[in-house]
């Protein structure tokens, strides 16, 4: 093969497996090598007998040296972040190089959101009031002007790491020593109340070629209390949710995303207005890829590869009926003693596909993050409410029973 691709990917996060799996079987179709570059130490199986490369992912300037060499014996032409941490470092890969896609500038409307919600105003497109937090008094003056609650987030995070919901004076007193230290690093918004929904999307030349709006069933920032979950919206939508669509085109256009795929987040007040959370260009977290495969029968990633490689790729897509996911949780903490297979569970009627990330004699601690999770399940329903339901049914079909992590029979 005389033509190359570069996949940036991280293994022990298993969730991104699949989505390398499509890339690497999107290529070769095309007749393109794939060339795997993996974080120091961590061998994966899913890249075997395909050239692969090391480096610390986390440290910009050694990803660049590696793919300096990489370059050297590849003809790569592409390069493709799954993880949303890399996707900046492959834009300063690309301009080094001269590959096509997002450059740096473009990135970073993806990556840090005072960049992205600034140029959402540029656009038009309404985002939640925001403030930098320079002092614990410039946080509360912001409180007192939004009302609380408010978000406290780093500006360039992902999956809800490090983001505190801060309810009053006396929790803003709790948080801000955790924040302090690193203020520059994160941003104030105020909390915006009504539905959160996410689009879905892959771009050629700067068309939409394929998009599903979906609705979340929670609140991102209170995962602690419910399971994460999500549900399609291809039928009957409202013209406020056609709204959505429209205004996640001009974003990922307005951010400069030619061919791509990309995750965007918009809320919608119980007002009708609409206001831009975030976007990513990767393709959607957790458990979002599996739930379009399958519902829509295209894994994202895969579609992403031969957009890039195909100028005249068109992805072949099916409607069905509405899909739903939702995250595995569980509240009970310590080593695993039992719990519920993915067999088990696509057993269950109405379900699709599970994967479960735990087994017995793993550890449960208390969750950090968004994803923080035990695994995941896809759905099929009539509308949004009937998935909800269904939702019900499989999640208390889930079982997980633990003891102490320190008791001395787990040896």
């Amino acid at each position: 093969m005389n033509r190359a691709i570069l996949v940036i990917y991280r293994p022990a996060a298993g969730r991104y497996a699949a989505q390398f799996r499509s890339v690497v079987a999107a290529a070769t179709e095309l007749g393109v090598a794939t060339v795997a570059l993996l974080p120091t130490g961590q061998p994966a199986a899913d890249a075997a007998g395909l050239p692969c490369y090391h480096a610390d992912l986390d440290d910009s300037e050694a990803v660049r040296s590696a793919v300096t060499t990489i370059l050297a014996a590849h003809p790569v032409e592409r390069i493709f972040p799954l993880f949303e941490g890399d996707v900046l470092t492959a834009a300063r890969c690309r301009r080094d190089h001269g590959i096509g896609g997002l450059d740096p500038e473009q990135a970073l409307a993806f990556r840090d959101k005072n960049v992205m919600h600034r140029r959402a105003v540029e656009l038009g497109v309404p985002v939640a009031r925001s403030c930098r937090p320079e002092t614990v008094g410039a946080v509360a003056e912001f409180a007192a002007e939004v009302g609380w609650p408010v978000v406290i987030k780093p500006y360039a995070g992902w999956a809800c790491g490090d983001t505190h919901r801060v309810d009053s004076t006396e929790d803003l007193a709790r948080v801000w020593p955790l924040v302090a230290d690193d203020r520059h690093d994160y941003r104030v918004e105020e909390y915006v109340r009504g539905a959160e929904y996410h689009v879905d999307s892959l771009l050629r030349d700067g068309e939409v070629v394929f998009e599903q709006l979906s609705r979340y069933t929670y609140s991102v920032l209170e995962f602690r209390d419910e399971p994460g979950g999500t549900v399609s919206r291809k039928h009957d939508l409202t013209p406020a949710e056609r709204r959505i669509l429209t205004a996640s085109a001009t974003v990922l256009r307005g951010f400069g995303m030619r061919t791509g795929v990309a995750h965007v987040e918009f809320f919608l007040r119980d007002d009708g207005e609409l206001v831009f959370g975030e976007a990513a260009a990767r393709a959607g977290g957790g458990s979002i890829v599996p739930a379009i495969q399958a519902g829509r029968g295209i894994n994202l990633a895969g579609e992403w590869c031969r957009l890039e490689l195909d100028p005249g790729h068109v992805p072949a897509t099916t409607l069905g009926p509405e899909i739903g996911t939702e995250y595995l949780c569980s509240d009970r903490y310590g080593r695993i003693t039992a719990i519920t297979t993915a067999e088990e569970l696509r057993a269950l009627d109405s379900v699709l596909d599970a994967d479960v990330w735990k087994t017995v004699g793993d550890v449960l601690a208390v969750p950090t993050a968004s994803n923080d999770v035990l695994g995941w399940y896809v759905c099929e329903g009539r509308d949004f409410d009937d998935v909800r339901a269904r939702f019900k049914v499989i999640r208390d079909a889930f079982e997980v029973l633990t003891e102490p992590a320190g008791d001395p029979s787990c040896g």
